[in-house]
């Protein structure tokens, strides 16, 4: 694949002006944002940058992190802490996802978001308040296997790392999770489905297709 060498304060700058010129496939006025990546690729780091470009433009964002639906731990980890599959299929609370996040964004919905449901440190409530984002703003949804589900994105963002770089960002403690990655890869291939795509390898020169 052919990429182009950026920086990470231009590539926020070219993604905002993108999603100025941008309409919801649905027709609706909010658009749906996806920034999909291993937490060692730092996905929301990007989606705040981008919110932040947005701000200076006039463009109301609000930034959600799927780490923040995680299904309580009885659940999650029903069979083990370190249960591959149950990481892959089983620990994001998917269909809160689609009543809190993506529901309210629907044509006619409230536009009011739930930003998290449950503190993924204390397996608590947050009990943060509803976030109403206005007719014309973006939801920059951030996480990993966002694309193996039918969300409805109208832009997506894959943040790439190779395995070795995978294995040397990824903390010991959770060097467990890599074969889901290696799943998500051989699975969904988020690098070929992405509409933009950006390889960070090394974090201080990222590359990228969009």
């Amino acid at each position: 694949m052919r990429l182009e060498a950026i920086t990470w304060d231009r590539l926020g700058d070219l993604l905002a002006e993108r999603l100025l010129g941008l309409r919801a496939a649905d027709g609706g006025p909010w658009l749906r944002i996806a920034f999909d990546g291993a937490p060692a690729a730092r996905p929301g780091d990007l989606a705040e940058r981008v919110a932040e470009a947005l701000r200076v433009r006039g463009r109301p964002s609000l930034v959600v992190g799927t780490d923040g639906f995680w299904r309580p731990a009885s659940l999650r980890l029903e069979h083990g802490h370190r249960d591959v599959d149950s990481y892959y299929d089983g620990w994001y609370d998917t269909g809160a996802l689609w009543r809190e996040v993506f529901g309210p964004l629907e044509p006619g919905g409230s536009g009011r978001v739930l930003p998290d449901l449950r503190d993924p440190v204390t397996d608590r409530s947050t009990r943060s308040p509803y976030v109403e984002l206005p007719p014309g703003g973006v939801l920059l949804l951030h996480g990993p296997f966002l694309l193996r589900h039918w969300f409805p994105f109208d832009l997506s963002v894959h943040l790439l790392l190779s395995p070795g770089a995978l294995r040397r960002r990824t903390p010991e403690p959770e060097q467990w999770t890599l074969p889901a990655f290696e799943r998500y890869e051989r699975e969904t291939d988020p690098a070929e489905r992405a509409d933009v795509l950006i390889r960070a390898d090394d974090p201080r020169r990222p590359a990228w297709r969009g």
